[in-house]
């Protein structure tokens, strides 16, 4: 790819959307300064037709490309027949996609809803609720753990266990019953354990974090700690499942099973809404009618589109490509520590990438990628994230090697 200045970019057609979007939409998102109008693959094609290979995925939504041809062929088919029952009715997808997606966690049943932080609101209910009907937490005292430099979401309820304050502030009071803790310290969960915690919340990977990851067997550690004192251990695979890692879930790296998955993002194929959790009847029985619920939750072009998403996964080719994603960026990004990158982290098609903040910043290195035809995401500063389609091919892999080596060169 040969640089690009990004002033070259910016047409009167991207400037009126910029400026359209701008005044009558919430200025709630910071992106970058392009229109999309395309996406095929691992490249998407702006208002001006300019390509660019995308390097966000929407944060691991479209972990199948954009406009896989298997899953819009599924989508166009039940458009046509039939796409909101509510669950007031039974409809002839949810048995299929329950079924499948029961059958890839390995769990006895699950929960459907649409955005991921739905989905971890949900666990939350049913690990209190658990709580209270199944280990006998005295009423209103259930705690719940969680990790220090997490996201899993942006509700009230998720932000108040949130340690971000751009996500946090102005928006107290705040959701009780959490205790933050050292991500990837079982001796901190295990202090911070007493009668009343009813669950342990995780990722096992934290991408907003810029792909950072806990040390080896922490995974491991805790699940036995959870099993050891009857907490459940619930982890967020929203982002790291449904194969960006290299494996089904991330939690499969150390061979563990949660108690409970929570998933979303790829699971609605980058086309739709679709998140869920899973677990065992010993959990999931404590939600009864009308005690938890949603309008579009388990809806039939969900439910279509998250079986052939399960079948897609149940192949195990996106898993070995994310794998191999990740030894090609992991070779090219490795030797740039000590040459303008202090840090790297891959896991899968999932990496981070921490400049040294004397160069640039985050934003400044997307810009720059941007100029060069590659759409990435800062976070934190200096740390930029990368996590491409999973069709992605070598050769586009390697474009983004070049470039980020380009840049930081330049510097």
């Amino acid at each position: 790819m040969t640089a690009t200045d990004l002033s070259t970019r910016t047409s009167s057609a991207t400037a009126a959307h910029i400026e359209t979007t701008e005044r009558y939409a919430a200025h709630n998102y910071h992106p970058l300064p392009v229109v999309l109008a395309q996406g095929e693959g691992a490249w998407v094609i702006d208002v001006d037709g300019n390509r660019y290979l995308d390097c966000l995925a929407g944060y691991s939504a479209l972990n199948f490309g954009h406009s896989n041809e298997r899953l819009v062929a599924v989508a166009r088919e039940q458009l046509g027949k039939l796409t909101l029952t509510s669950r007031a009715f039974f409809n002839d997808q949810l048995s299929g996609f329950a079924e499948a997606l029961a059958r890839l966690t390995g769990k006895d049943m699950i929960l459907p809803m649409n955005s991921g932080a739905e989905a971890v609101e949900t666990a939350i209910k049913v690990s209190r609720k658990w709580g209270y009907e199944v280990k006998g937490v005295p009423a209103g005292q259930a705690s719940i753990i969680t990790m220090q430099g997490n996201f899993h979401g942006r509700t009230t309820t998720i932000v108040s266990f949130s340690d971000d304050e751009v996500a946090t502030a102005g928006y107290a009071p705040f959701t009780t019953g959490f205790r933050s803790v050292t991500y990837g310290d079982v001796d901190a969960v295990a202090a911070a354990i007493d009668d009343t915690t009813v669950a342990v919340l995780f990722e096992p990977i934290q991408g907003e974090g810029g792909v950072v990851m806990p040390p080896e067997g922490f995974l491991r550690d805790l699940r036995a700690l959870c099993t050891e004192r009857n907490v459940l251990m619930i982890a967020d695979e929203i982002q790291s499942g449904l194969a960006r890692s290299g494996k089904t879930f991330a939690c499969d790296h150390e061979d563990v099973v949660p108690d409970v998955y929570i998933m979303g993002k790829a699971l609605g194929g980058g086309i739709y809404p679709v998140s869920a959790i899973a677990a065992d009847h010993a959990i999931m029985d404590v939600i009864t009618p009308g005690s938890h619920g949603s309008t579009f939750g388990g809806n039939p072009l969900a439910a279509a589109i998250g079986t052939e998403v399960v079948a897609m996964l149940e192949e195990g080719t996106f898993q070995a490509r994310a794998a191999e994603i990740g030894a090609q960026i992991e070779a090219g990004f490795r030797p740039l520590v000590g040459k303008g990158l202090m840090a790297v982290r891959v896991r899968g098609a999932w990496a981070g990438i921490d400049i040294d903040p004397a160069l640039m910043t985050g934003r400044q290195m997307s810009e720059a990628l941007m100029a060069r035809g590659i759409l990435a995401k800062d976070t934190h500063g200096s740390t930029v994230r990368f996590a491409p389609p999973l069709v992605a091919s070598d050769e586009d892999i390697a474009g983004l090697v070049d470039a980020v080596t380009e840049i930081l060169t330049a510097g």
